[in-house]
């Protein structure tokens, strides 16, 4: 895709945390979320959208450097540690590509998996840097929440988790959107745009990480306010599945206080549990709102890509599982939206199958920098152009399992040798294992995923 003008674009990347794509753009109408809507009728909805690993570190590994990764947590400081090691025998990341052909790069929020790009202790420690060479700044505002790591599970008026069973699950506090962590990293990102915006002799990359609505679920209470009334649809295949399958006890969402209730055991919890999700993403999408209101209040929004990502999917009781961490589809499943000016056919959605991975290639094309041969995704472009065109398969992995979704079916495989086999062409909910009635489908998707595999390990 050609520039239509002389500038270089600038990018913004706005990440969001443990995000479902259930939001009124994606077909969920009872989600208040006008912000996020907004894009999507102005840029391109790709509602098949997969991550490669359903949690925030690996998730955010493949996003930011165009690359399959490890599947823990820890996979950029991993990433780090070899790059001390042997800096060249480690591809530069996507931000670090951009800054080399002059981009000023600058994170706020939680953009890798620790909020601010530190380790140590707090997250805070200027000698551990997550992504080394990424950004010209990379920032983490936290008020009262002490530090990073107070922020990153923080609920109302600087509370930090210091014993997660001492955390309430869910909170509503009365107040402006600075009295939760993400009223404060926006504005600091604000003002980070209001200066980059300025500058007009260099193009930038701002990507800016929302928190919410990771857990716990707090908000302000005006945004709980806004799911009064409203009736949450009925929670889809609520059963434990049978068999081999990547279910799991649900233990993130469990450690939190939850008052002696279980949403798996009492459906008048599981609705409240429910309607705290929605309300932080309500509060998300506000601050979302925020931000595209800055970039248009500066003019560069007649220059600038925007990318809306969510880290993963997040499972709210569907096979009977609250959290991520699983390879079924409500943990892959996550929005992802591309707008930039002059887009053609905007707002008409993509039923392509894509990946995360996509992204890095993506924005090389939209800004004319040249395609990083190291990365492993396949440009969006063609589905930007004409959201009719095809998509491709789309891999995730955990430790112990490997997936892969097509447009029409979802294999996993267990490093045991067990296979999950789930159509998606009629029902999706991925409860029937039909991998027995169909061997040479499974053959033939076994295949597929091992080539995959096969340049995931390359």
């Amino acid at each position: 895709m050609q520039n239509t003008q002389a500038s270089p674009k600038n990018v913004l990347l706005i990440c969001i945390d443990d995000l479902r794509p259930e939001l009124a753009s994606f077909g969920a109408s009872y989600v208040k979320s006008p912000n996020i809507d907004k894009l999507a009728a102005q840029g391109r909805p790709f509602l098949h959208h997969y991550v490669n690993a359903p949690s925030c570190g690996p998730s955010r590994f493949t996003l930011l450097t165009g690359r399959y990764g490890p599947a823990g947590n820890s996979a950029l400081f991993e990433r780090a540690g070899e790059m001390a090691k042997t800096p060249d025998a480690v591809p530069p990341s996507m931000p670090e590509w951009f800054r080399t052909h002059g981009y000023t790069t600058v994170s706020v929020g939680k953009v890798s998996h620790h909020p601010g790009g530190r380790g140590g202790a707090d997250w805070s420690d200027d000698s551990k840097i997550e992504m080394p060479n990424a950004w010209d700044r990379h920032l983490m505002p936290v008020g009262e929440w002490q530090h990073p790591r107070g922020m990153m599970h923080g609920l109302a008026n600087g509370e930090i988790r210091v014993k997660t069973g001492d955390m309430d699950v869910f909170q509503s506090v009365e107040g402006p959107d600075t009295i939760y962590p993400d009223g404060l990293i926006v504005n600091e990102a604000l003002d980070q745009l209001g200066e980059l915006a300025a500058d007009k002799k260099k193009p930038f990359f701002l990507a800016v990480g929302i928190i919410k609505p990771h857990l716990p679920f707090g908000a302000p209470k005006k945004y709980l306010d806004l799911y009064e009334g409203v009736e949450l649809p009925p929670i889809p295949h609520s059963e434990k599945p049978t068999g081999k399958t990547t279910w799991h006890g649900s233990g993130e969402y469990m450690k939190y206080n939850q008052w002696g209730k279980d949403p798996r055991k009492d459906a008048t919890f599981a609705t409240e549990v429910r309607r705290h999700y929605a309300a932080c993403v309500s509060y998300a999408d506000a601050q979302v709102g925020k931000i595209i209101a800055k970039l248009a209040a500066t003019g560069a929004d007649k220059n600038t890509v925007v990318i809306l990502w969510g880290d993963h999917g997040w499972h709210l009781g569907e096979h009977s599982i609250w959290g991520k961490h699983s390879l079924f589809e409500e943990s892959l499943h996550s929005p992802l939206i591309v707008y930039y000016p002059g887009i053609g056919k905007p707002g008409i959605k993509t039923d392509a199958v894509v990946e995360t991975l996509d992204i890095f290639p993506t924005l090389c094309d939209l800004t004319d920098l040249p395609a990083p041969d190291f990365a492993q995704g396949i440009s969006l472009s063609p589905q930007l152009s004409n959201p009719e065109a095809t998509g491709h398969t789309a891999l995730a992995y955990k430790s112990d399992a490997n997936t892969l979704r097509t447009a029409t079916h979802r294999i996993t495989v267990h490093k045991g040798g067990e296979v999950e086999l789930y159509g998606h062409t009629t029902d999706g909910s991925e409860t029937l294992n039909i991998a027995d009635q169909n061997p040479a489908l499974v053959a033939e998707l076994k295949q597929q995923l091992s080539e995959k595999l096969a340049k995931k390990e390359g």
